[in-house]
């Protein structure tokens, strides 16, 4: 089996840690209890080869032999399919994990997103387009919160790399306590963020940006 790299920044504000998107990929190692090494890139000064392996100057990549992965998505698809305790093995459980997967990026991150970054930018209540992105996110956990309260996880009953991407894009939103109105939401992050993976791929990222902080 080749090494597994994970790749992220050597450092970044505080405002961002615990949420930076290496977390995800962290999260679905310890849950597959796949062996991993993690390495840095400057925050400041991304180079030519940062932008090889990331075309947007961003992270994670996750090198595994000669394959270099970039996009969480992406990664944890990869890391699903080497891996049962992430992804079921049938072509049901499977494909009710991929619909997820894509479901919470594309249906539900696309409305979190900017939401969450107009409130990371200060109190913007009134500012041209908040009501717009505030609707739209709204839309969206109205349709998610009967789903995450008929089911403990999203598909087929068990953990997977669906709730680890689901999960994470919910706790931004409850950062900002945008969960209140949907206690079934809110439950399914605490349910997630309660599991030994969860708690150590947080002190991880959490512990590598402080380690730069004391350089």
């Amino acid at each position: 089996m080749a090494d597994l790299i994970l790749t992220t920044f050597d450092w970044v504000p505080a405002l961002p840690r615990g949420y930076v998107r290496d977390l995800r990929v962290r999260w679905a190692l310890e849950e597959a209890g796949l062996p991993y090494r993690v390495e840095s890139v400057p925050f400041g000064d991304r180079d030519a080869t940062h932008f090889l392996h990331q075309p947007f100057g961003q992270v994670p990549w996750l090198t595994d032999g000669d394959l270099s992965i970039f996009e969480s998505g992406a990664i944890l698809l990869h890391l699903g399919e080497r891996s049962g305790a992430l992804m079921p093995v049938d072509p049901r459980g499977r494909s009710a994990v991929l619909e997820w997967l894509f479901a919470a990026l594309n249906s539900v991150e696309m409305a979190s997103l900017p939401w969450s970054l107009l409130k990371f930018a200060g109190d913007n209540e009134g500012a041209p387009g908040s009501k717009q992105l505030d609707d739209f996110l709204t839309i969206r956990l109205r349709h998610l919160e009967p789903v995450l309260a008929a089911r403990p996880w999203l598909a087929a009953g068990q953990f997977s790399i669906a709730d680890i991407l689901m999960a994470d894009v919910l706790r931004l939103v409850d950062r900002f306590d945008g969960l209140a109105p949907y206690p079934a939401c809110r439950t399914y992050v605490a349910r997630a963020t309660a599991r030994p993976s969860f708690a150590k791929a947080h002190a991880d990222q959490m512990a590598h940006f402080a380690k730069a902080d004391r350089k």
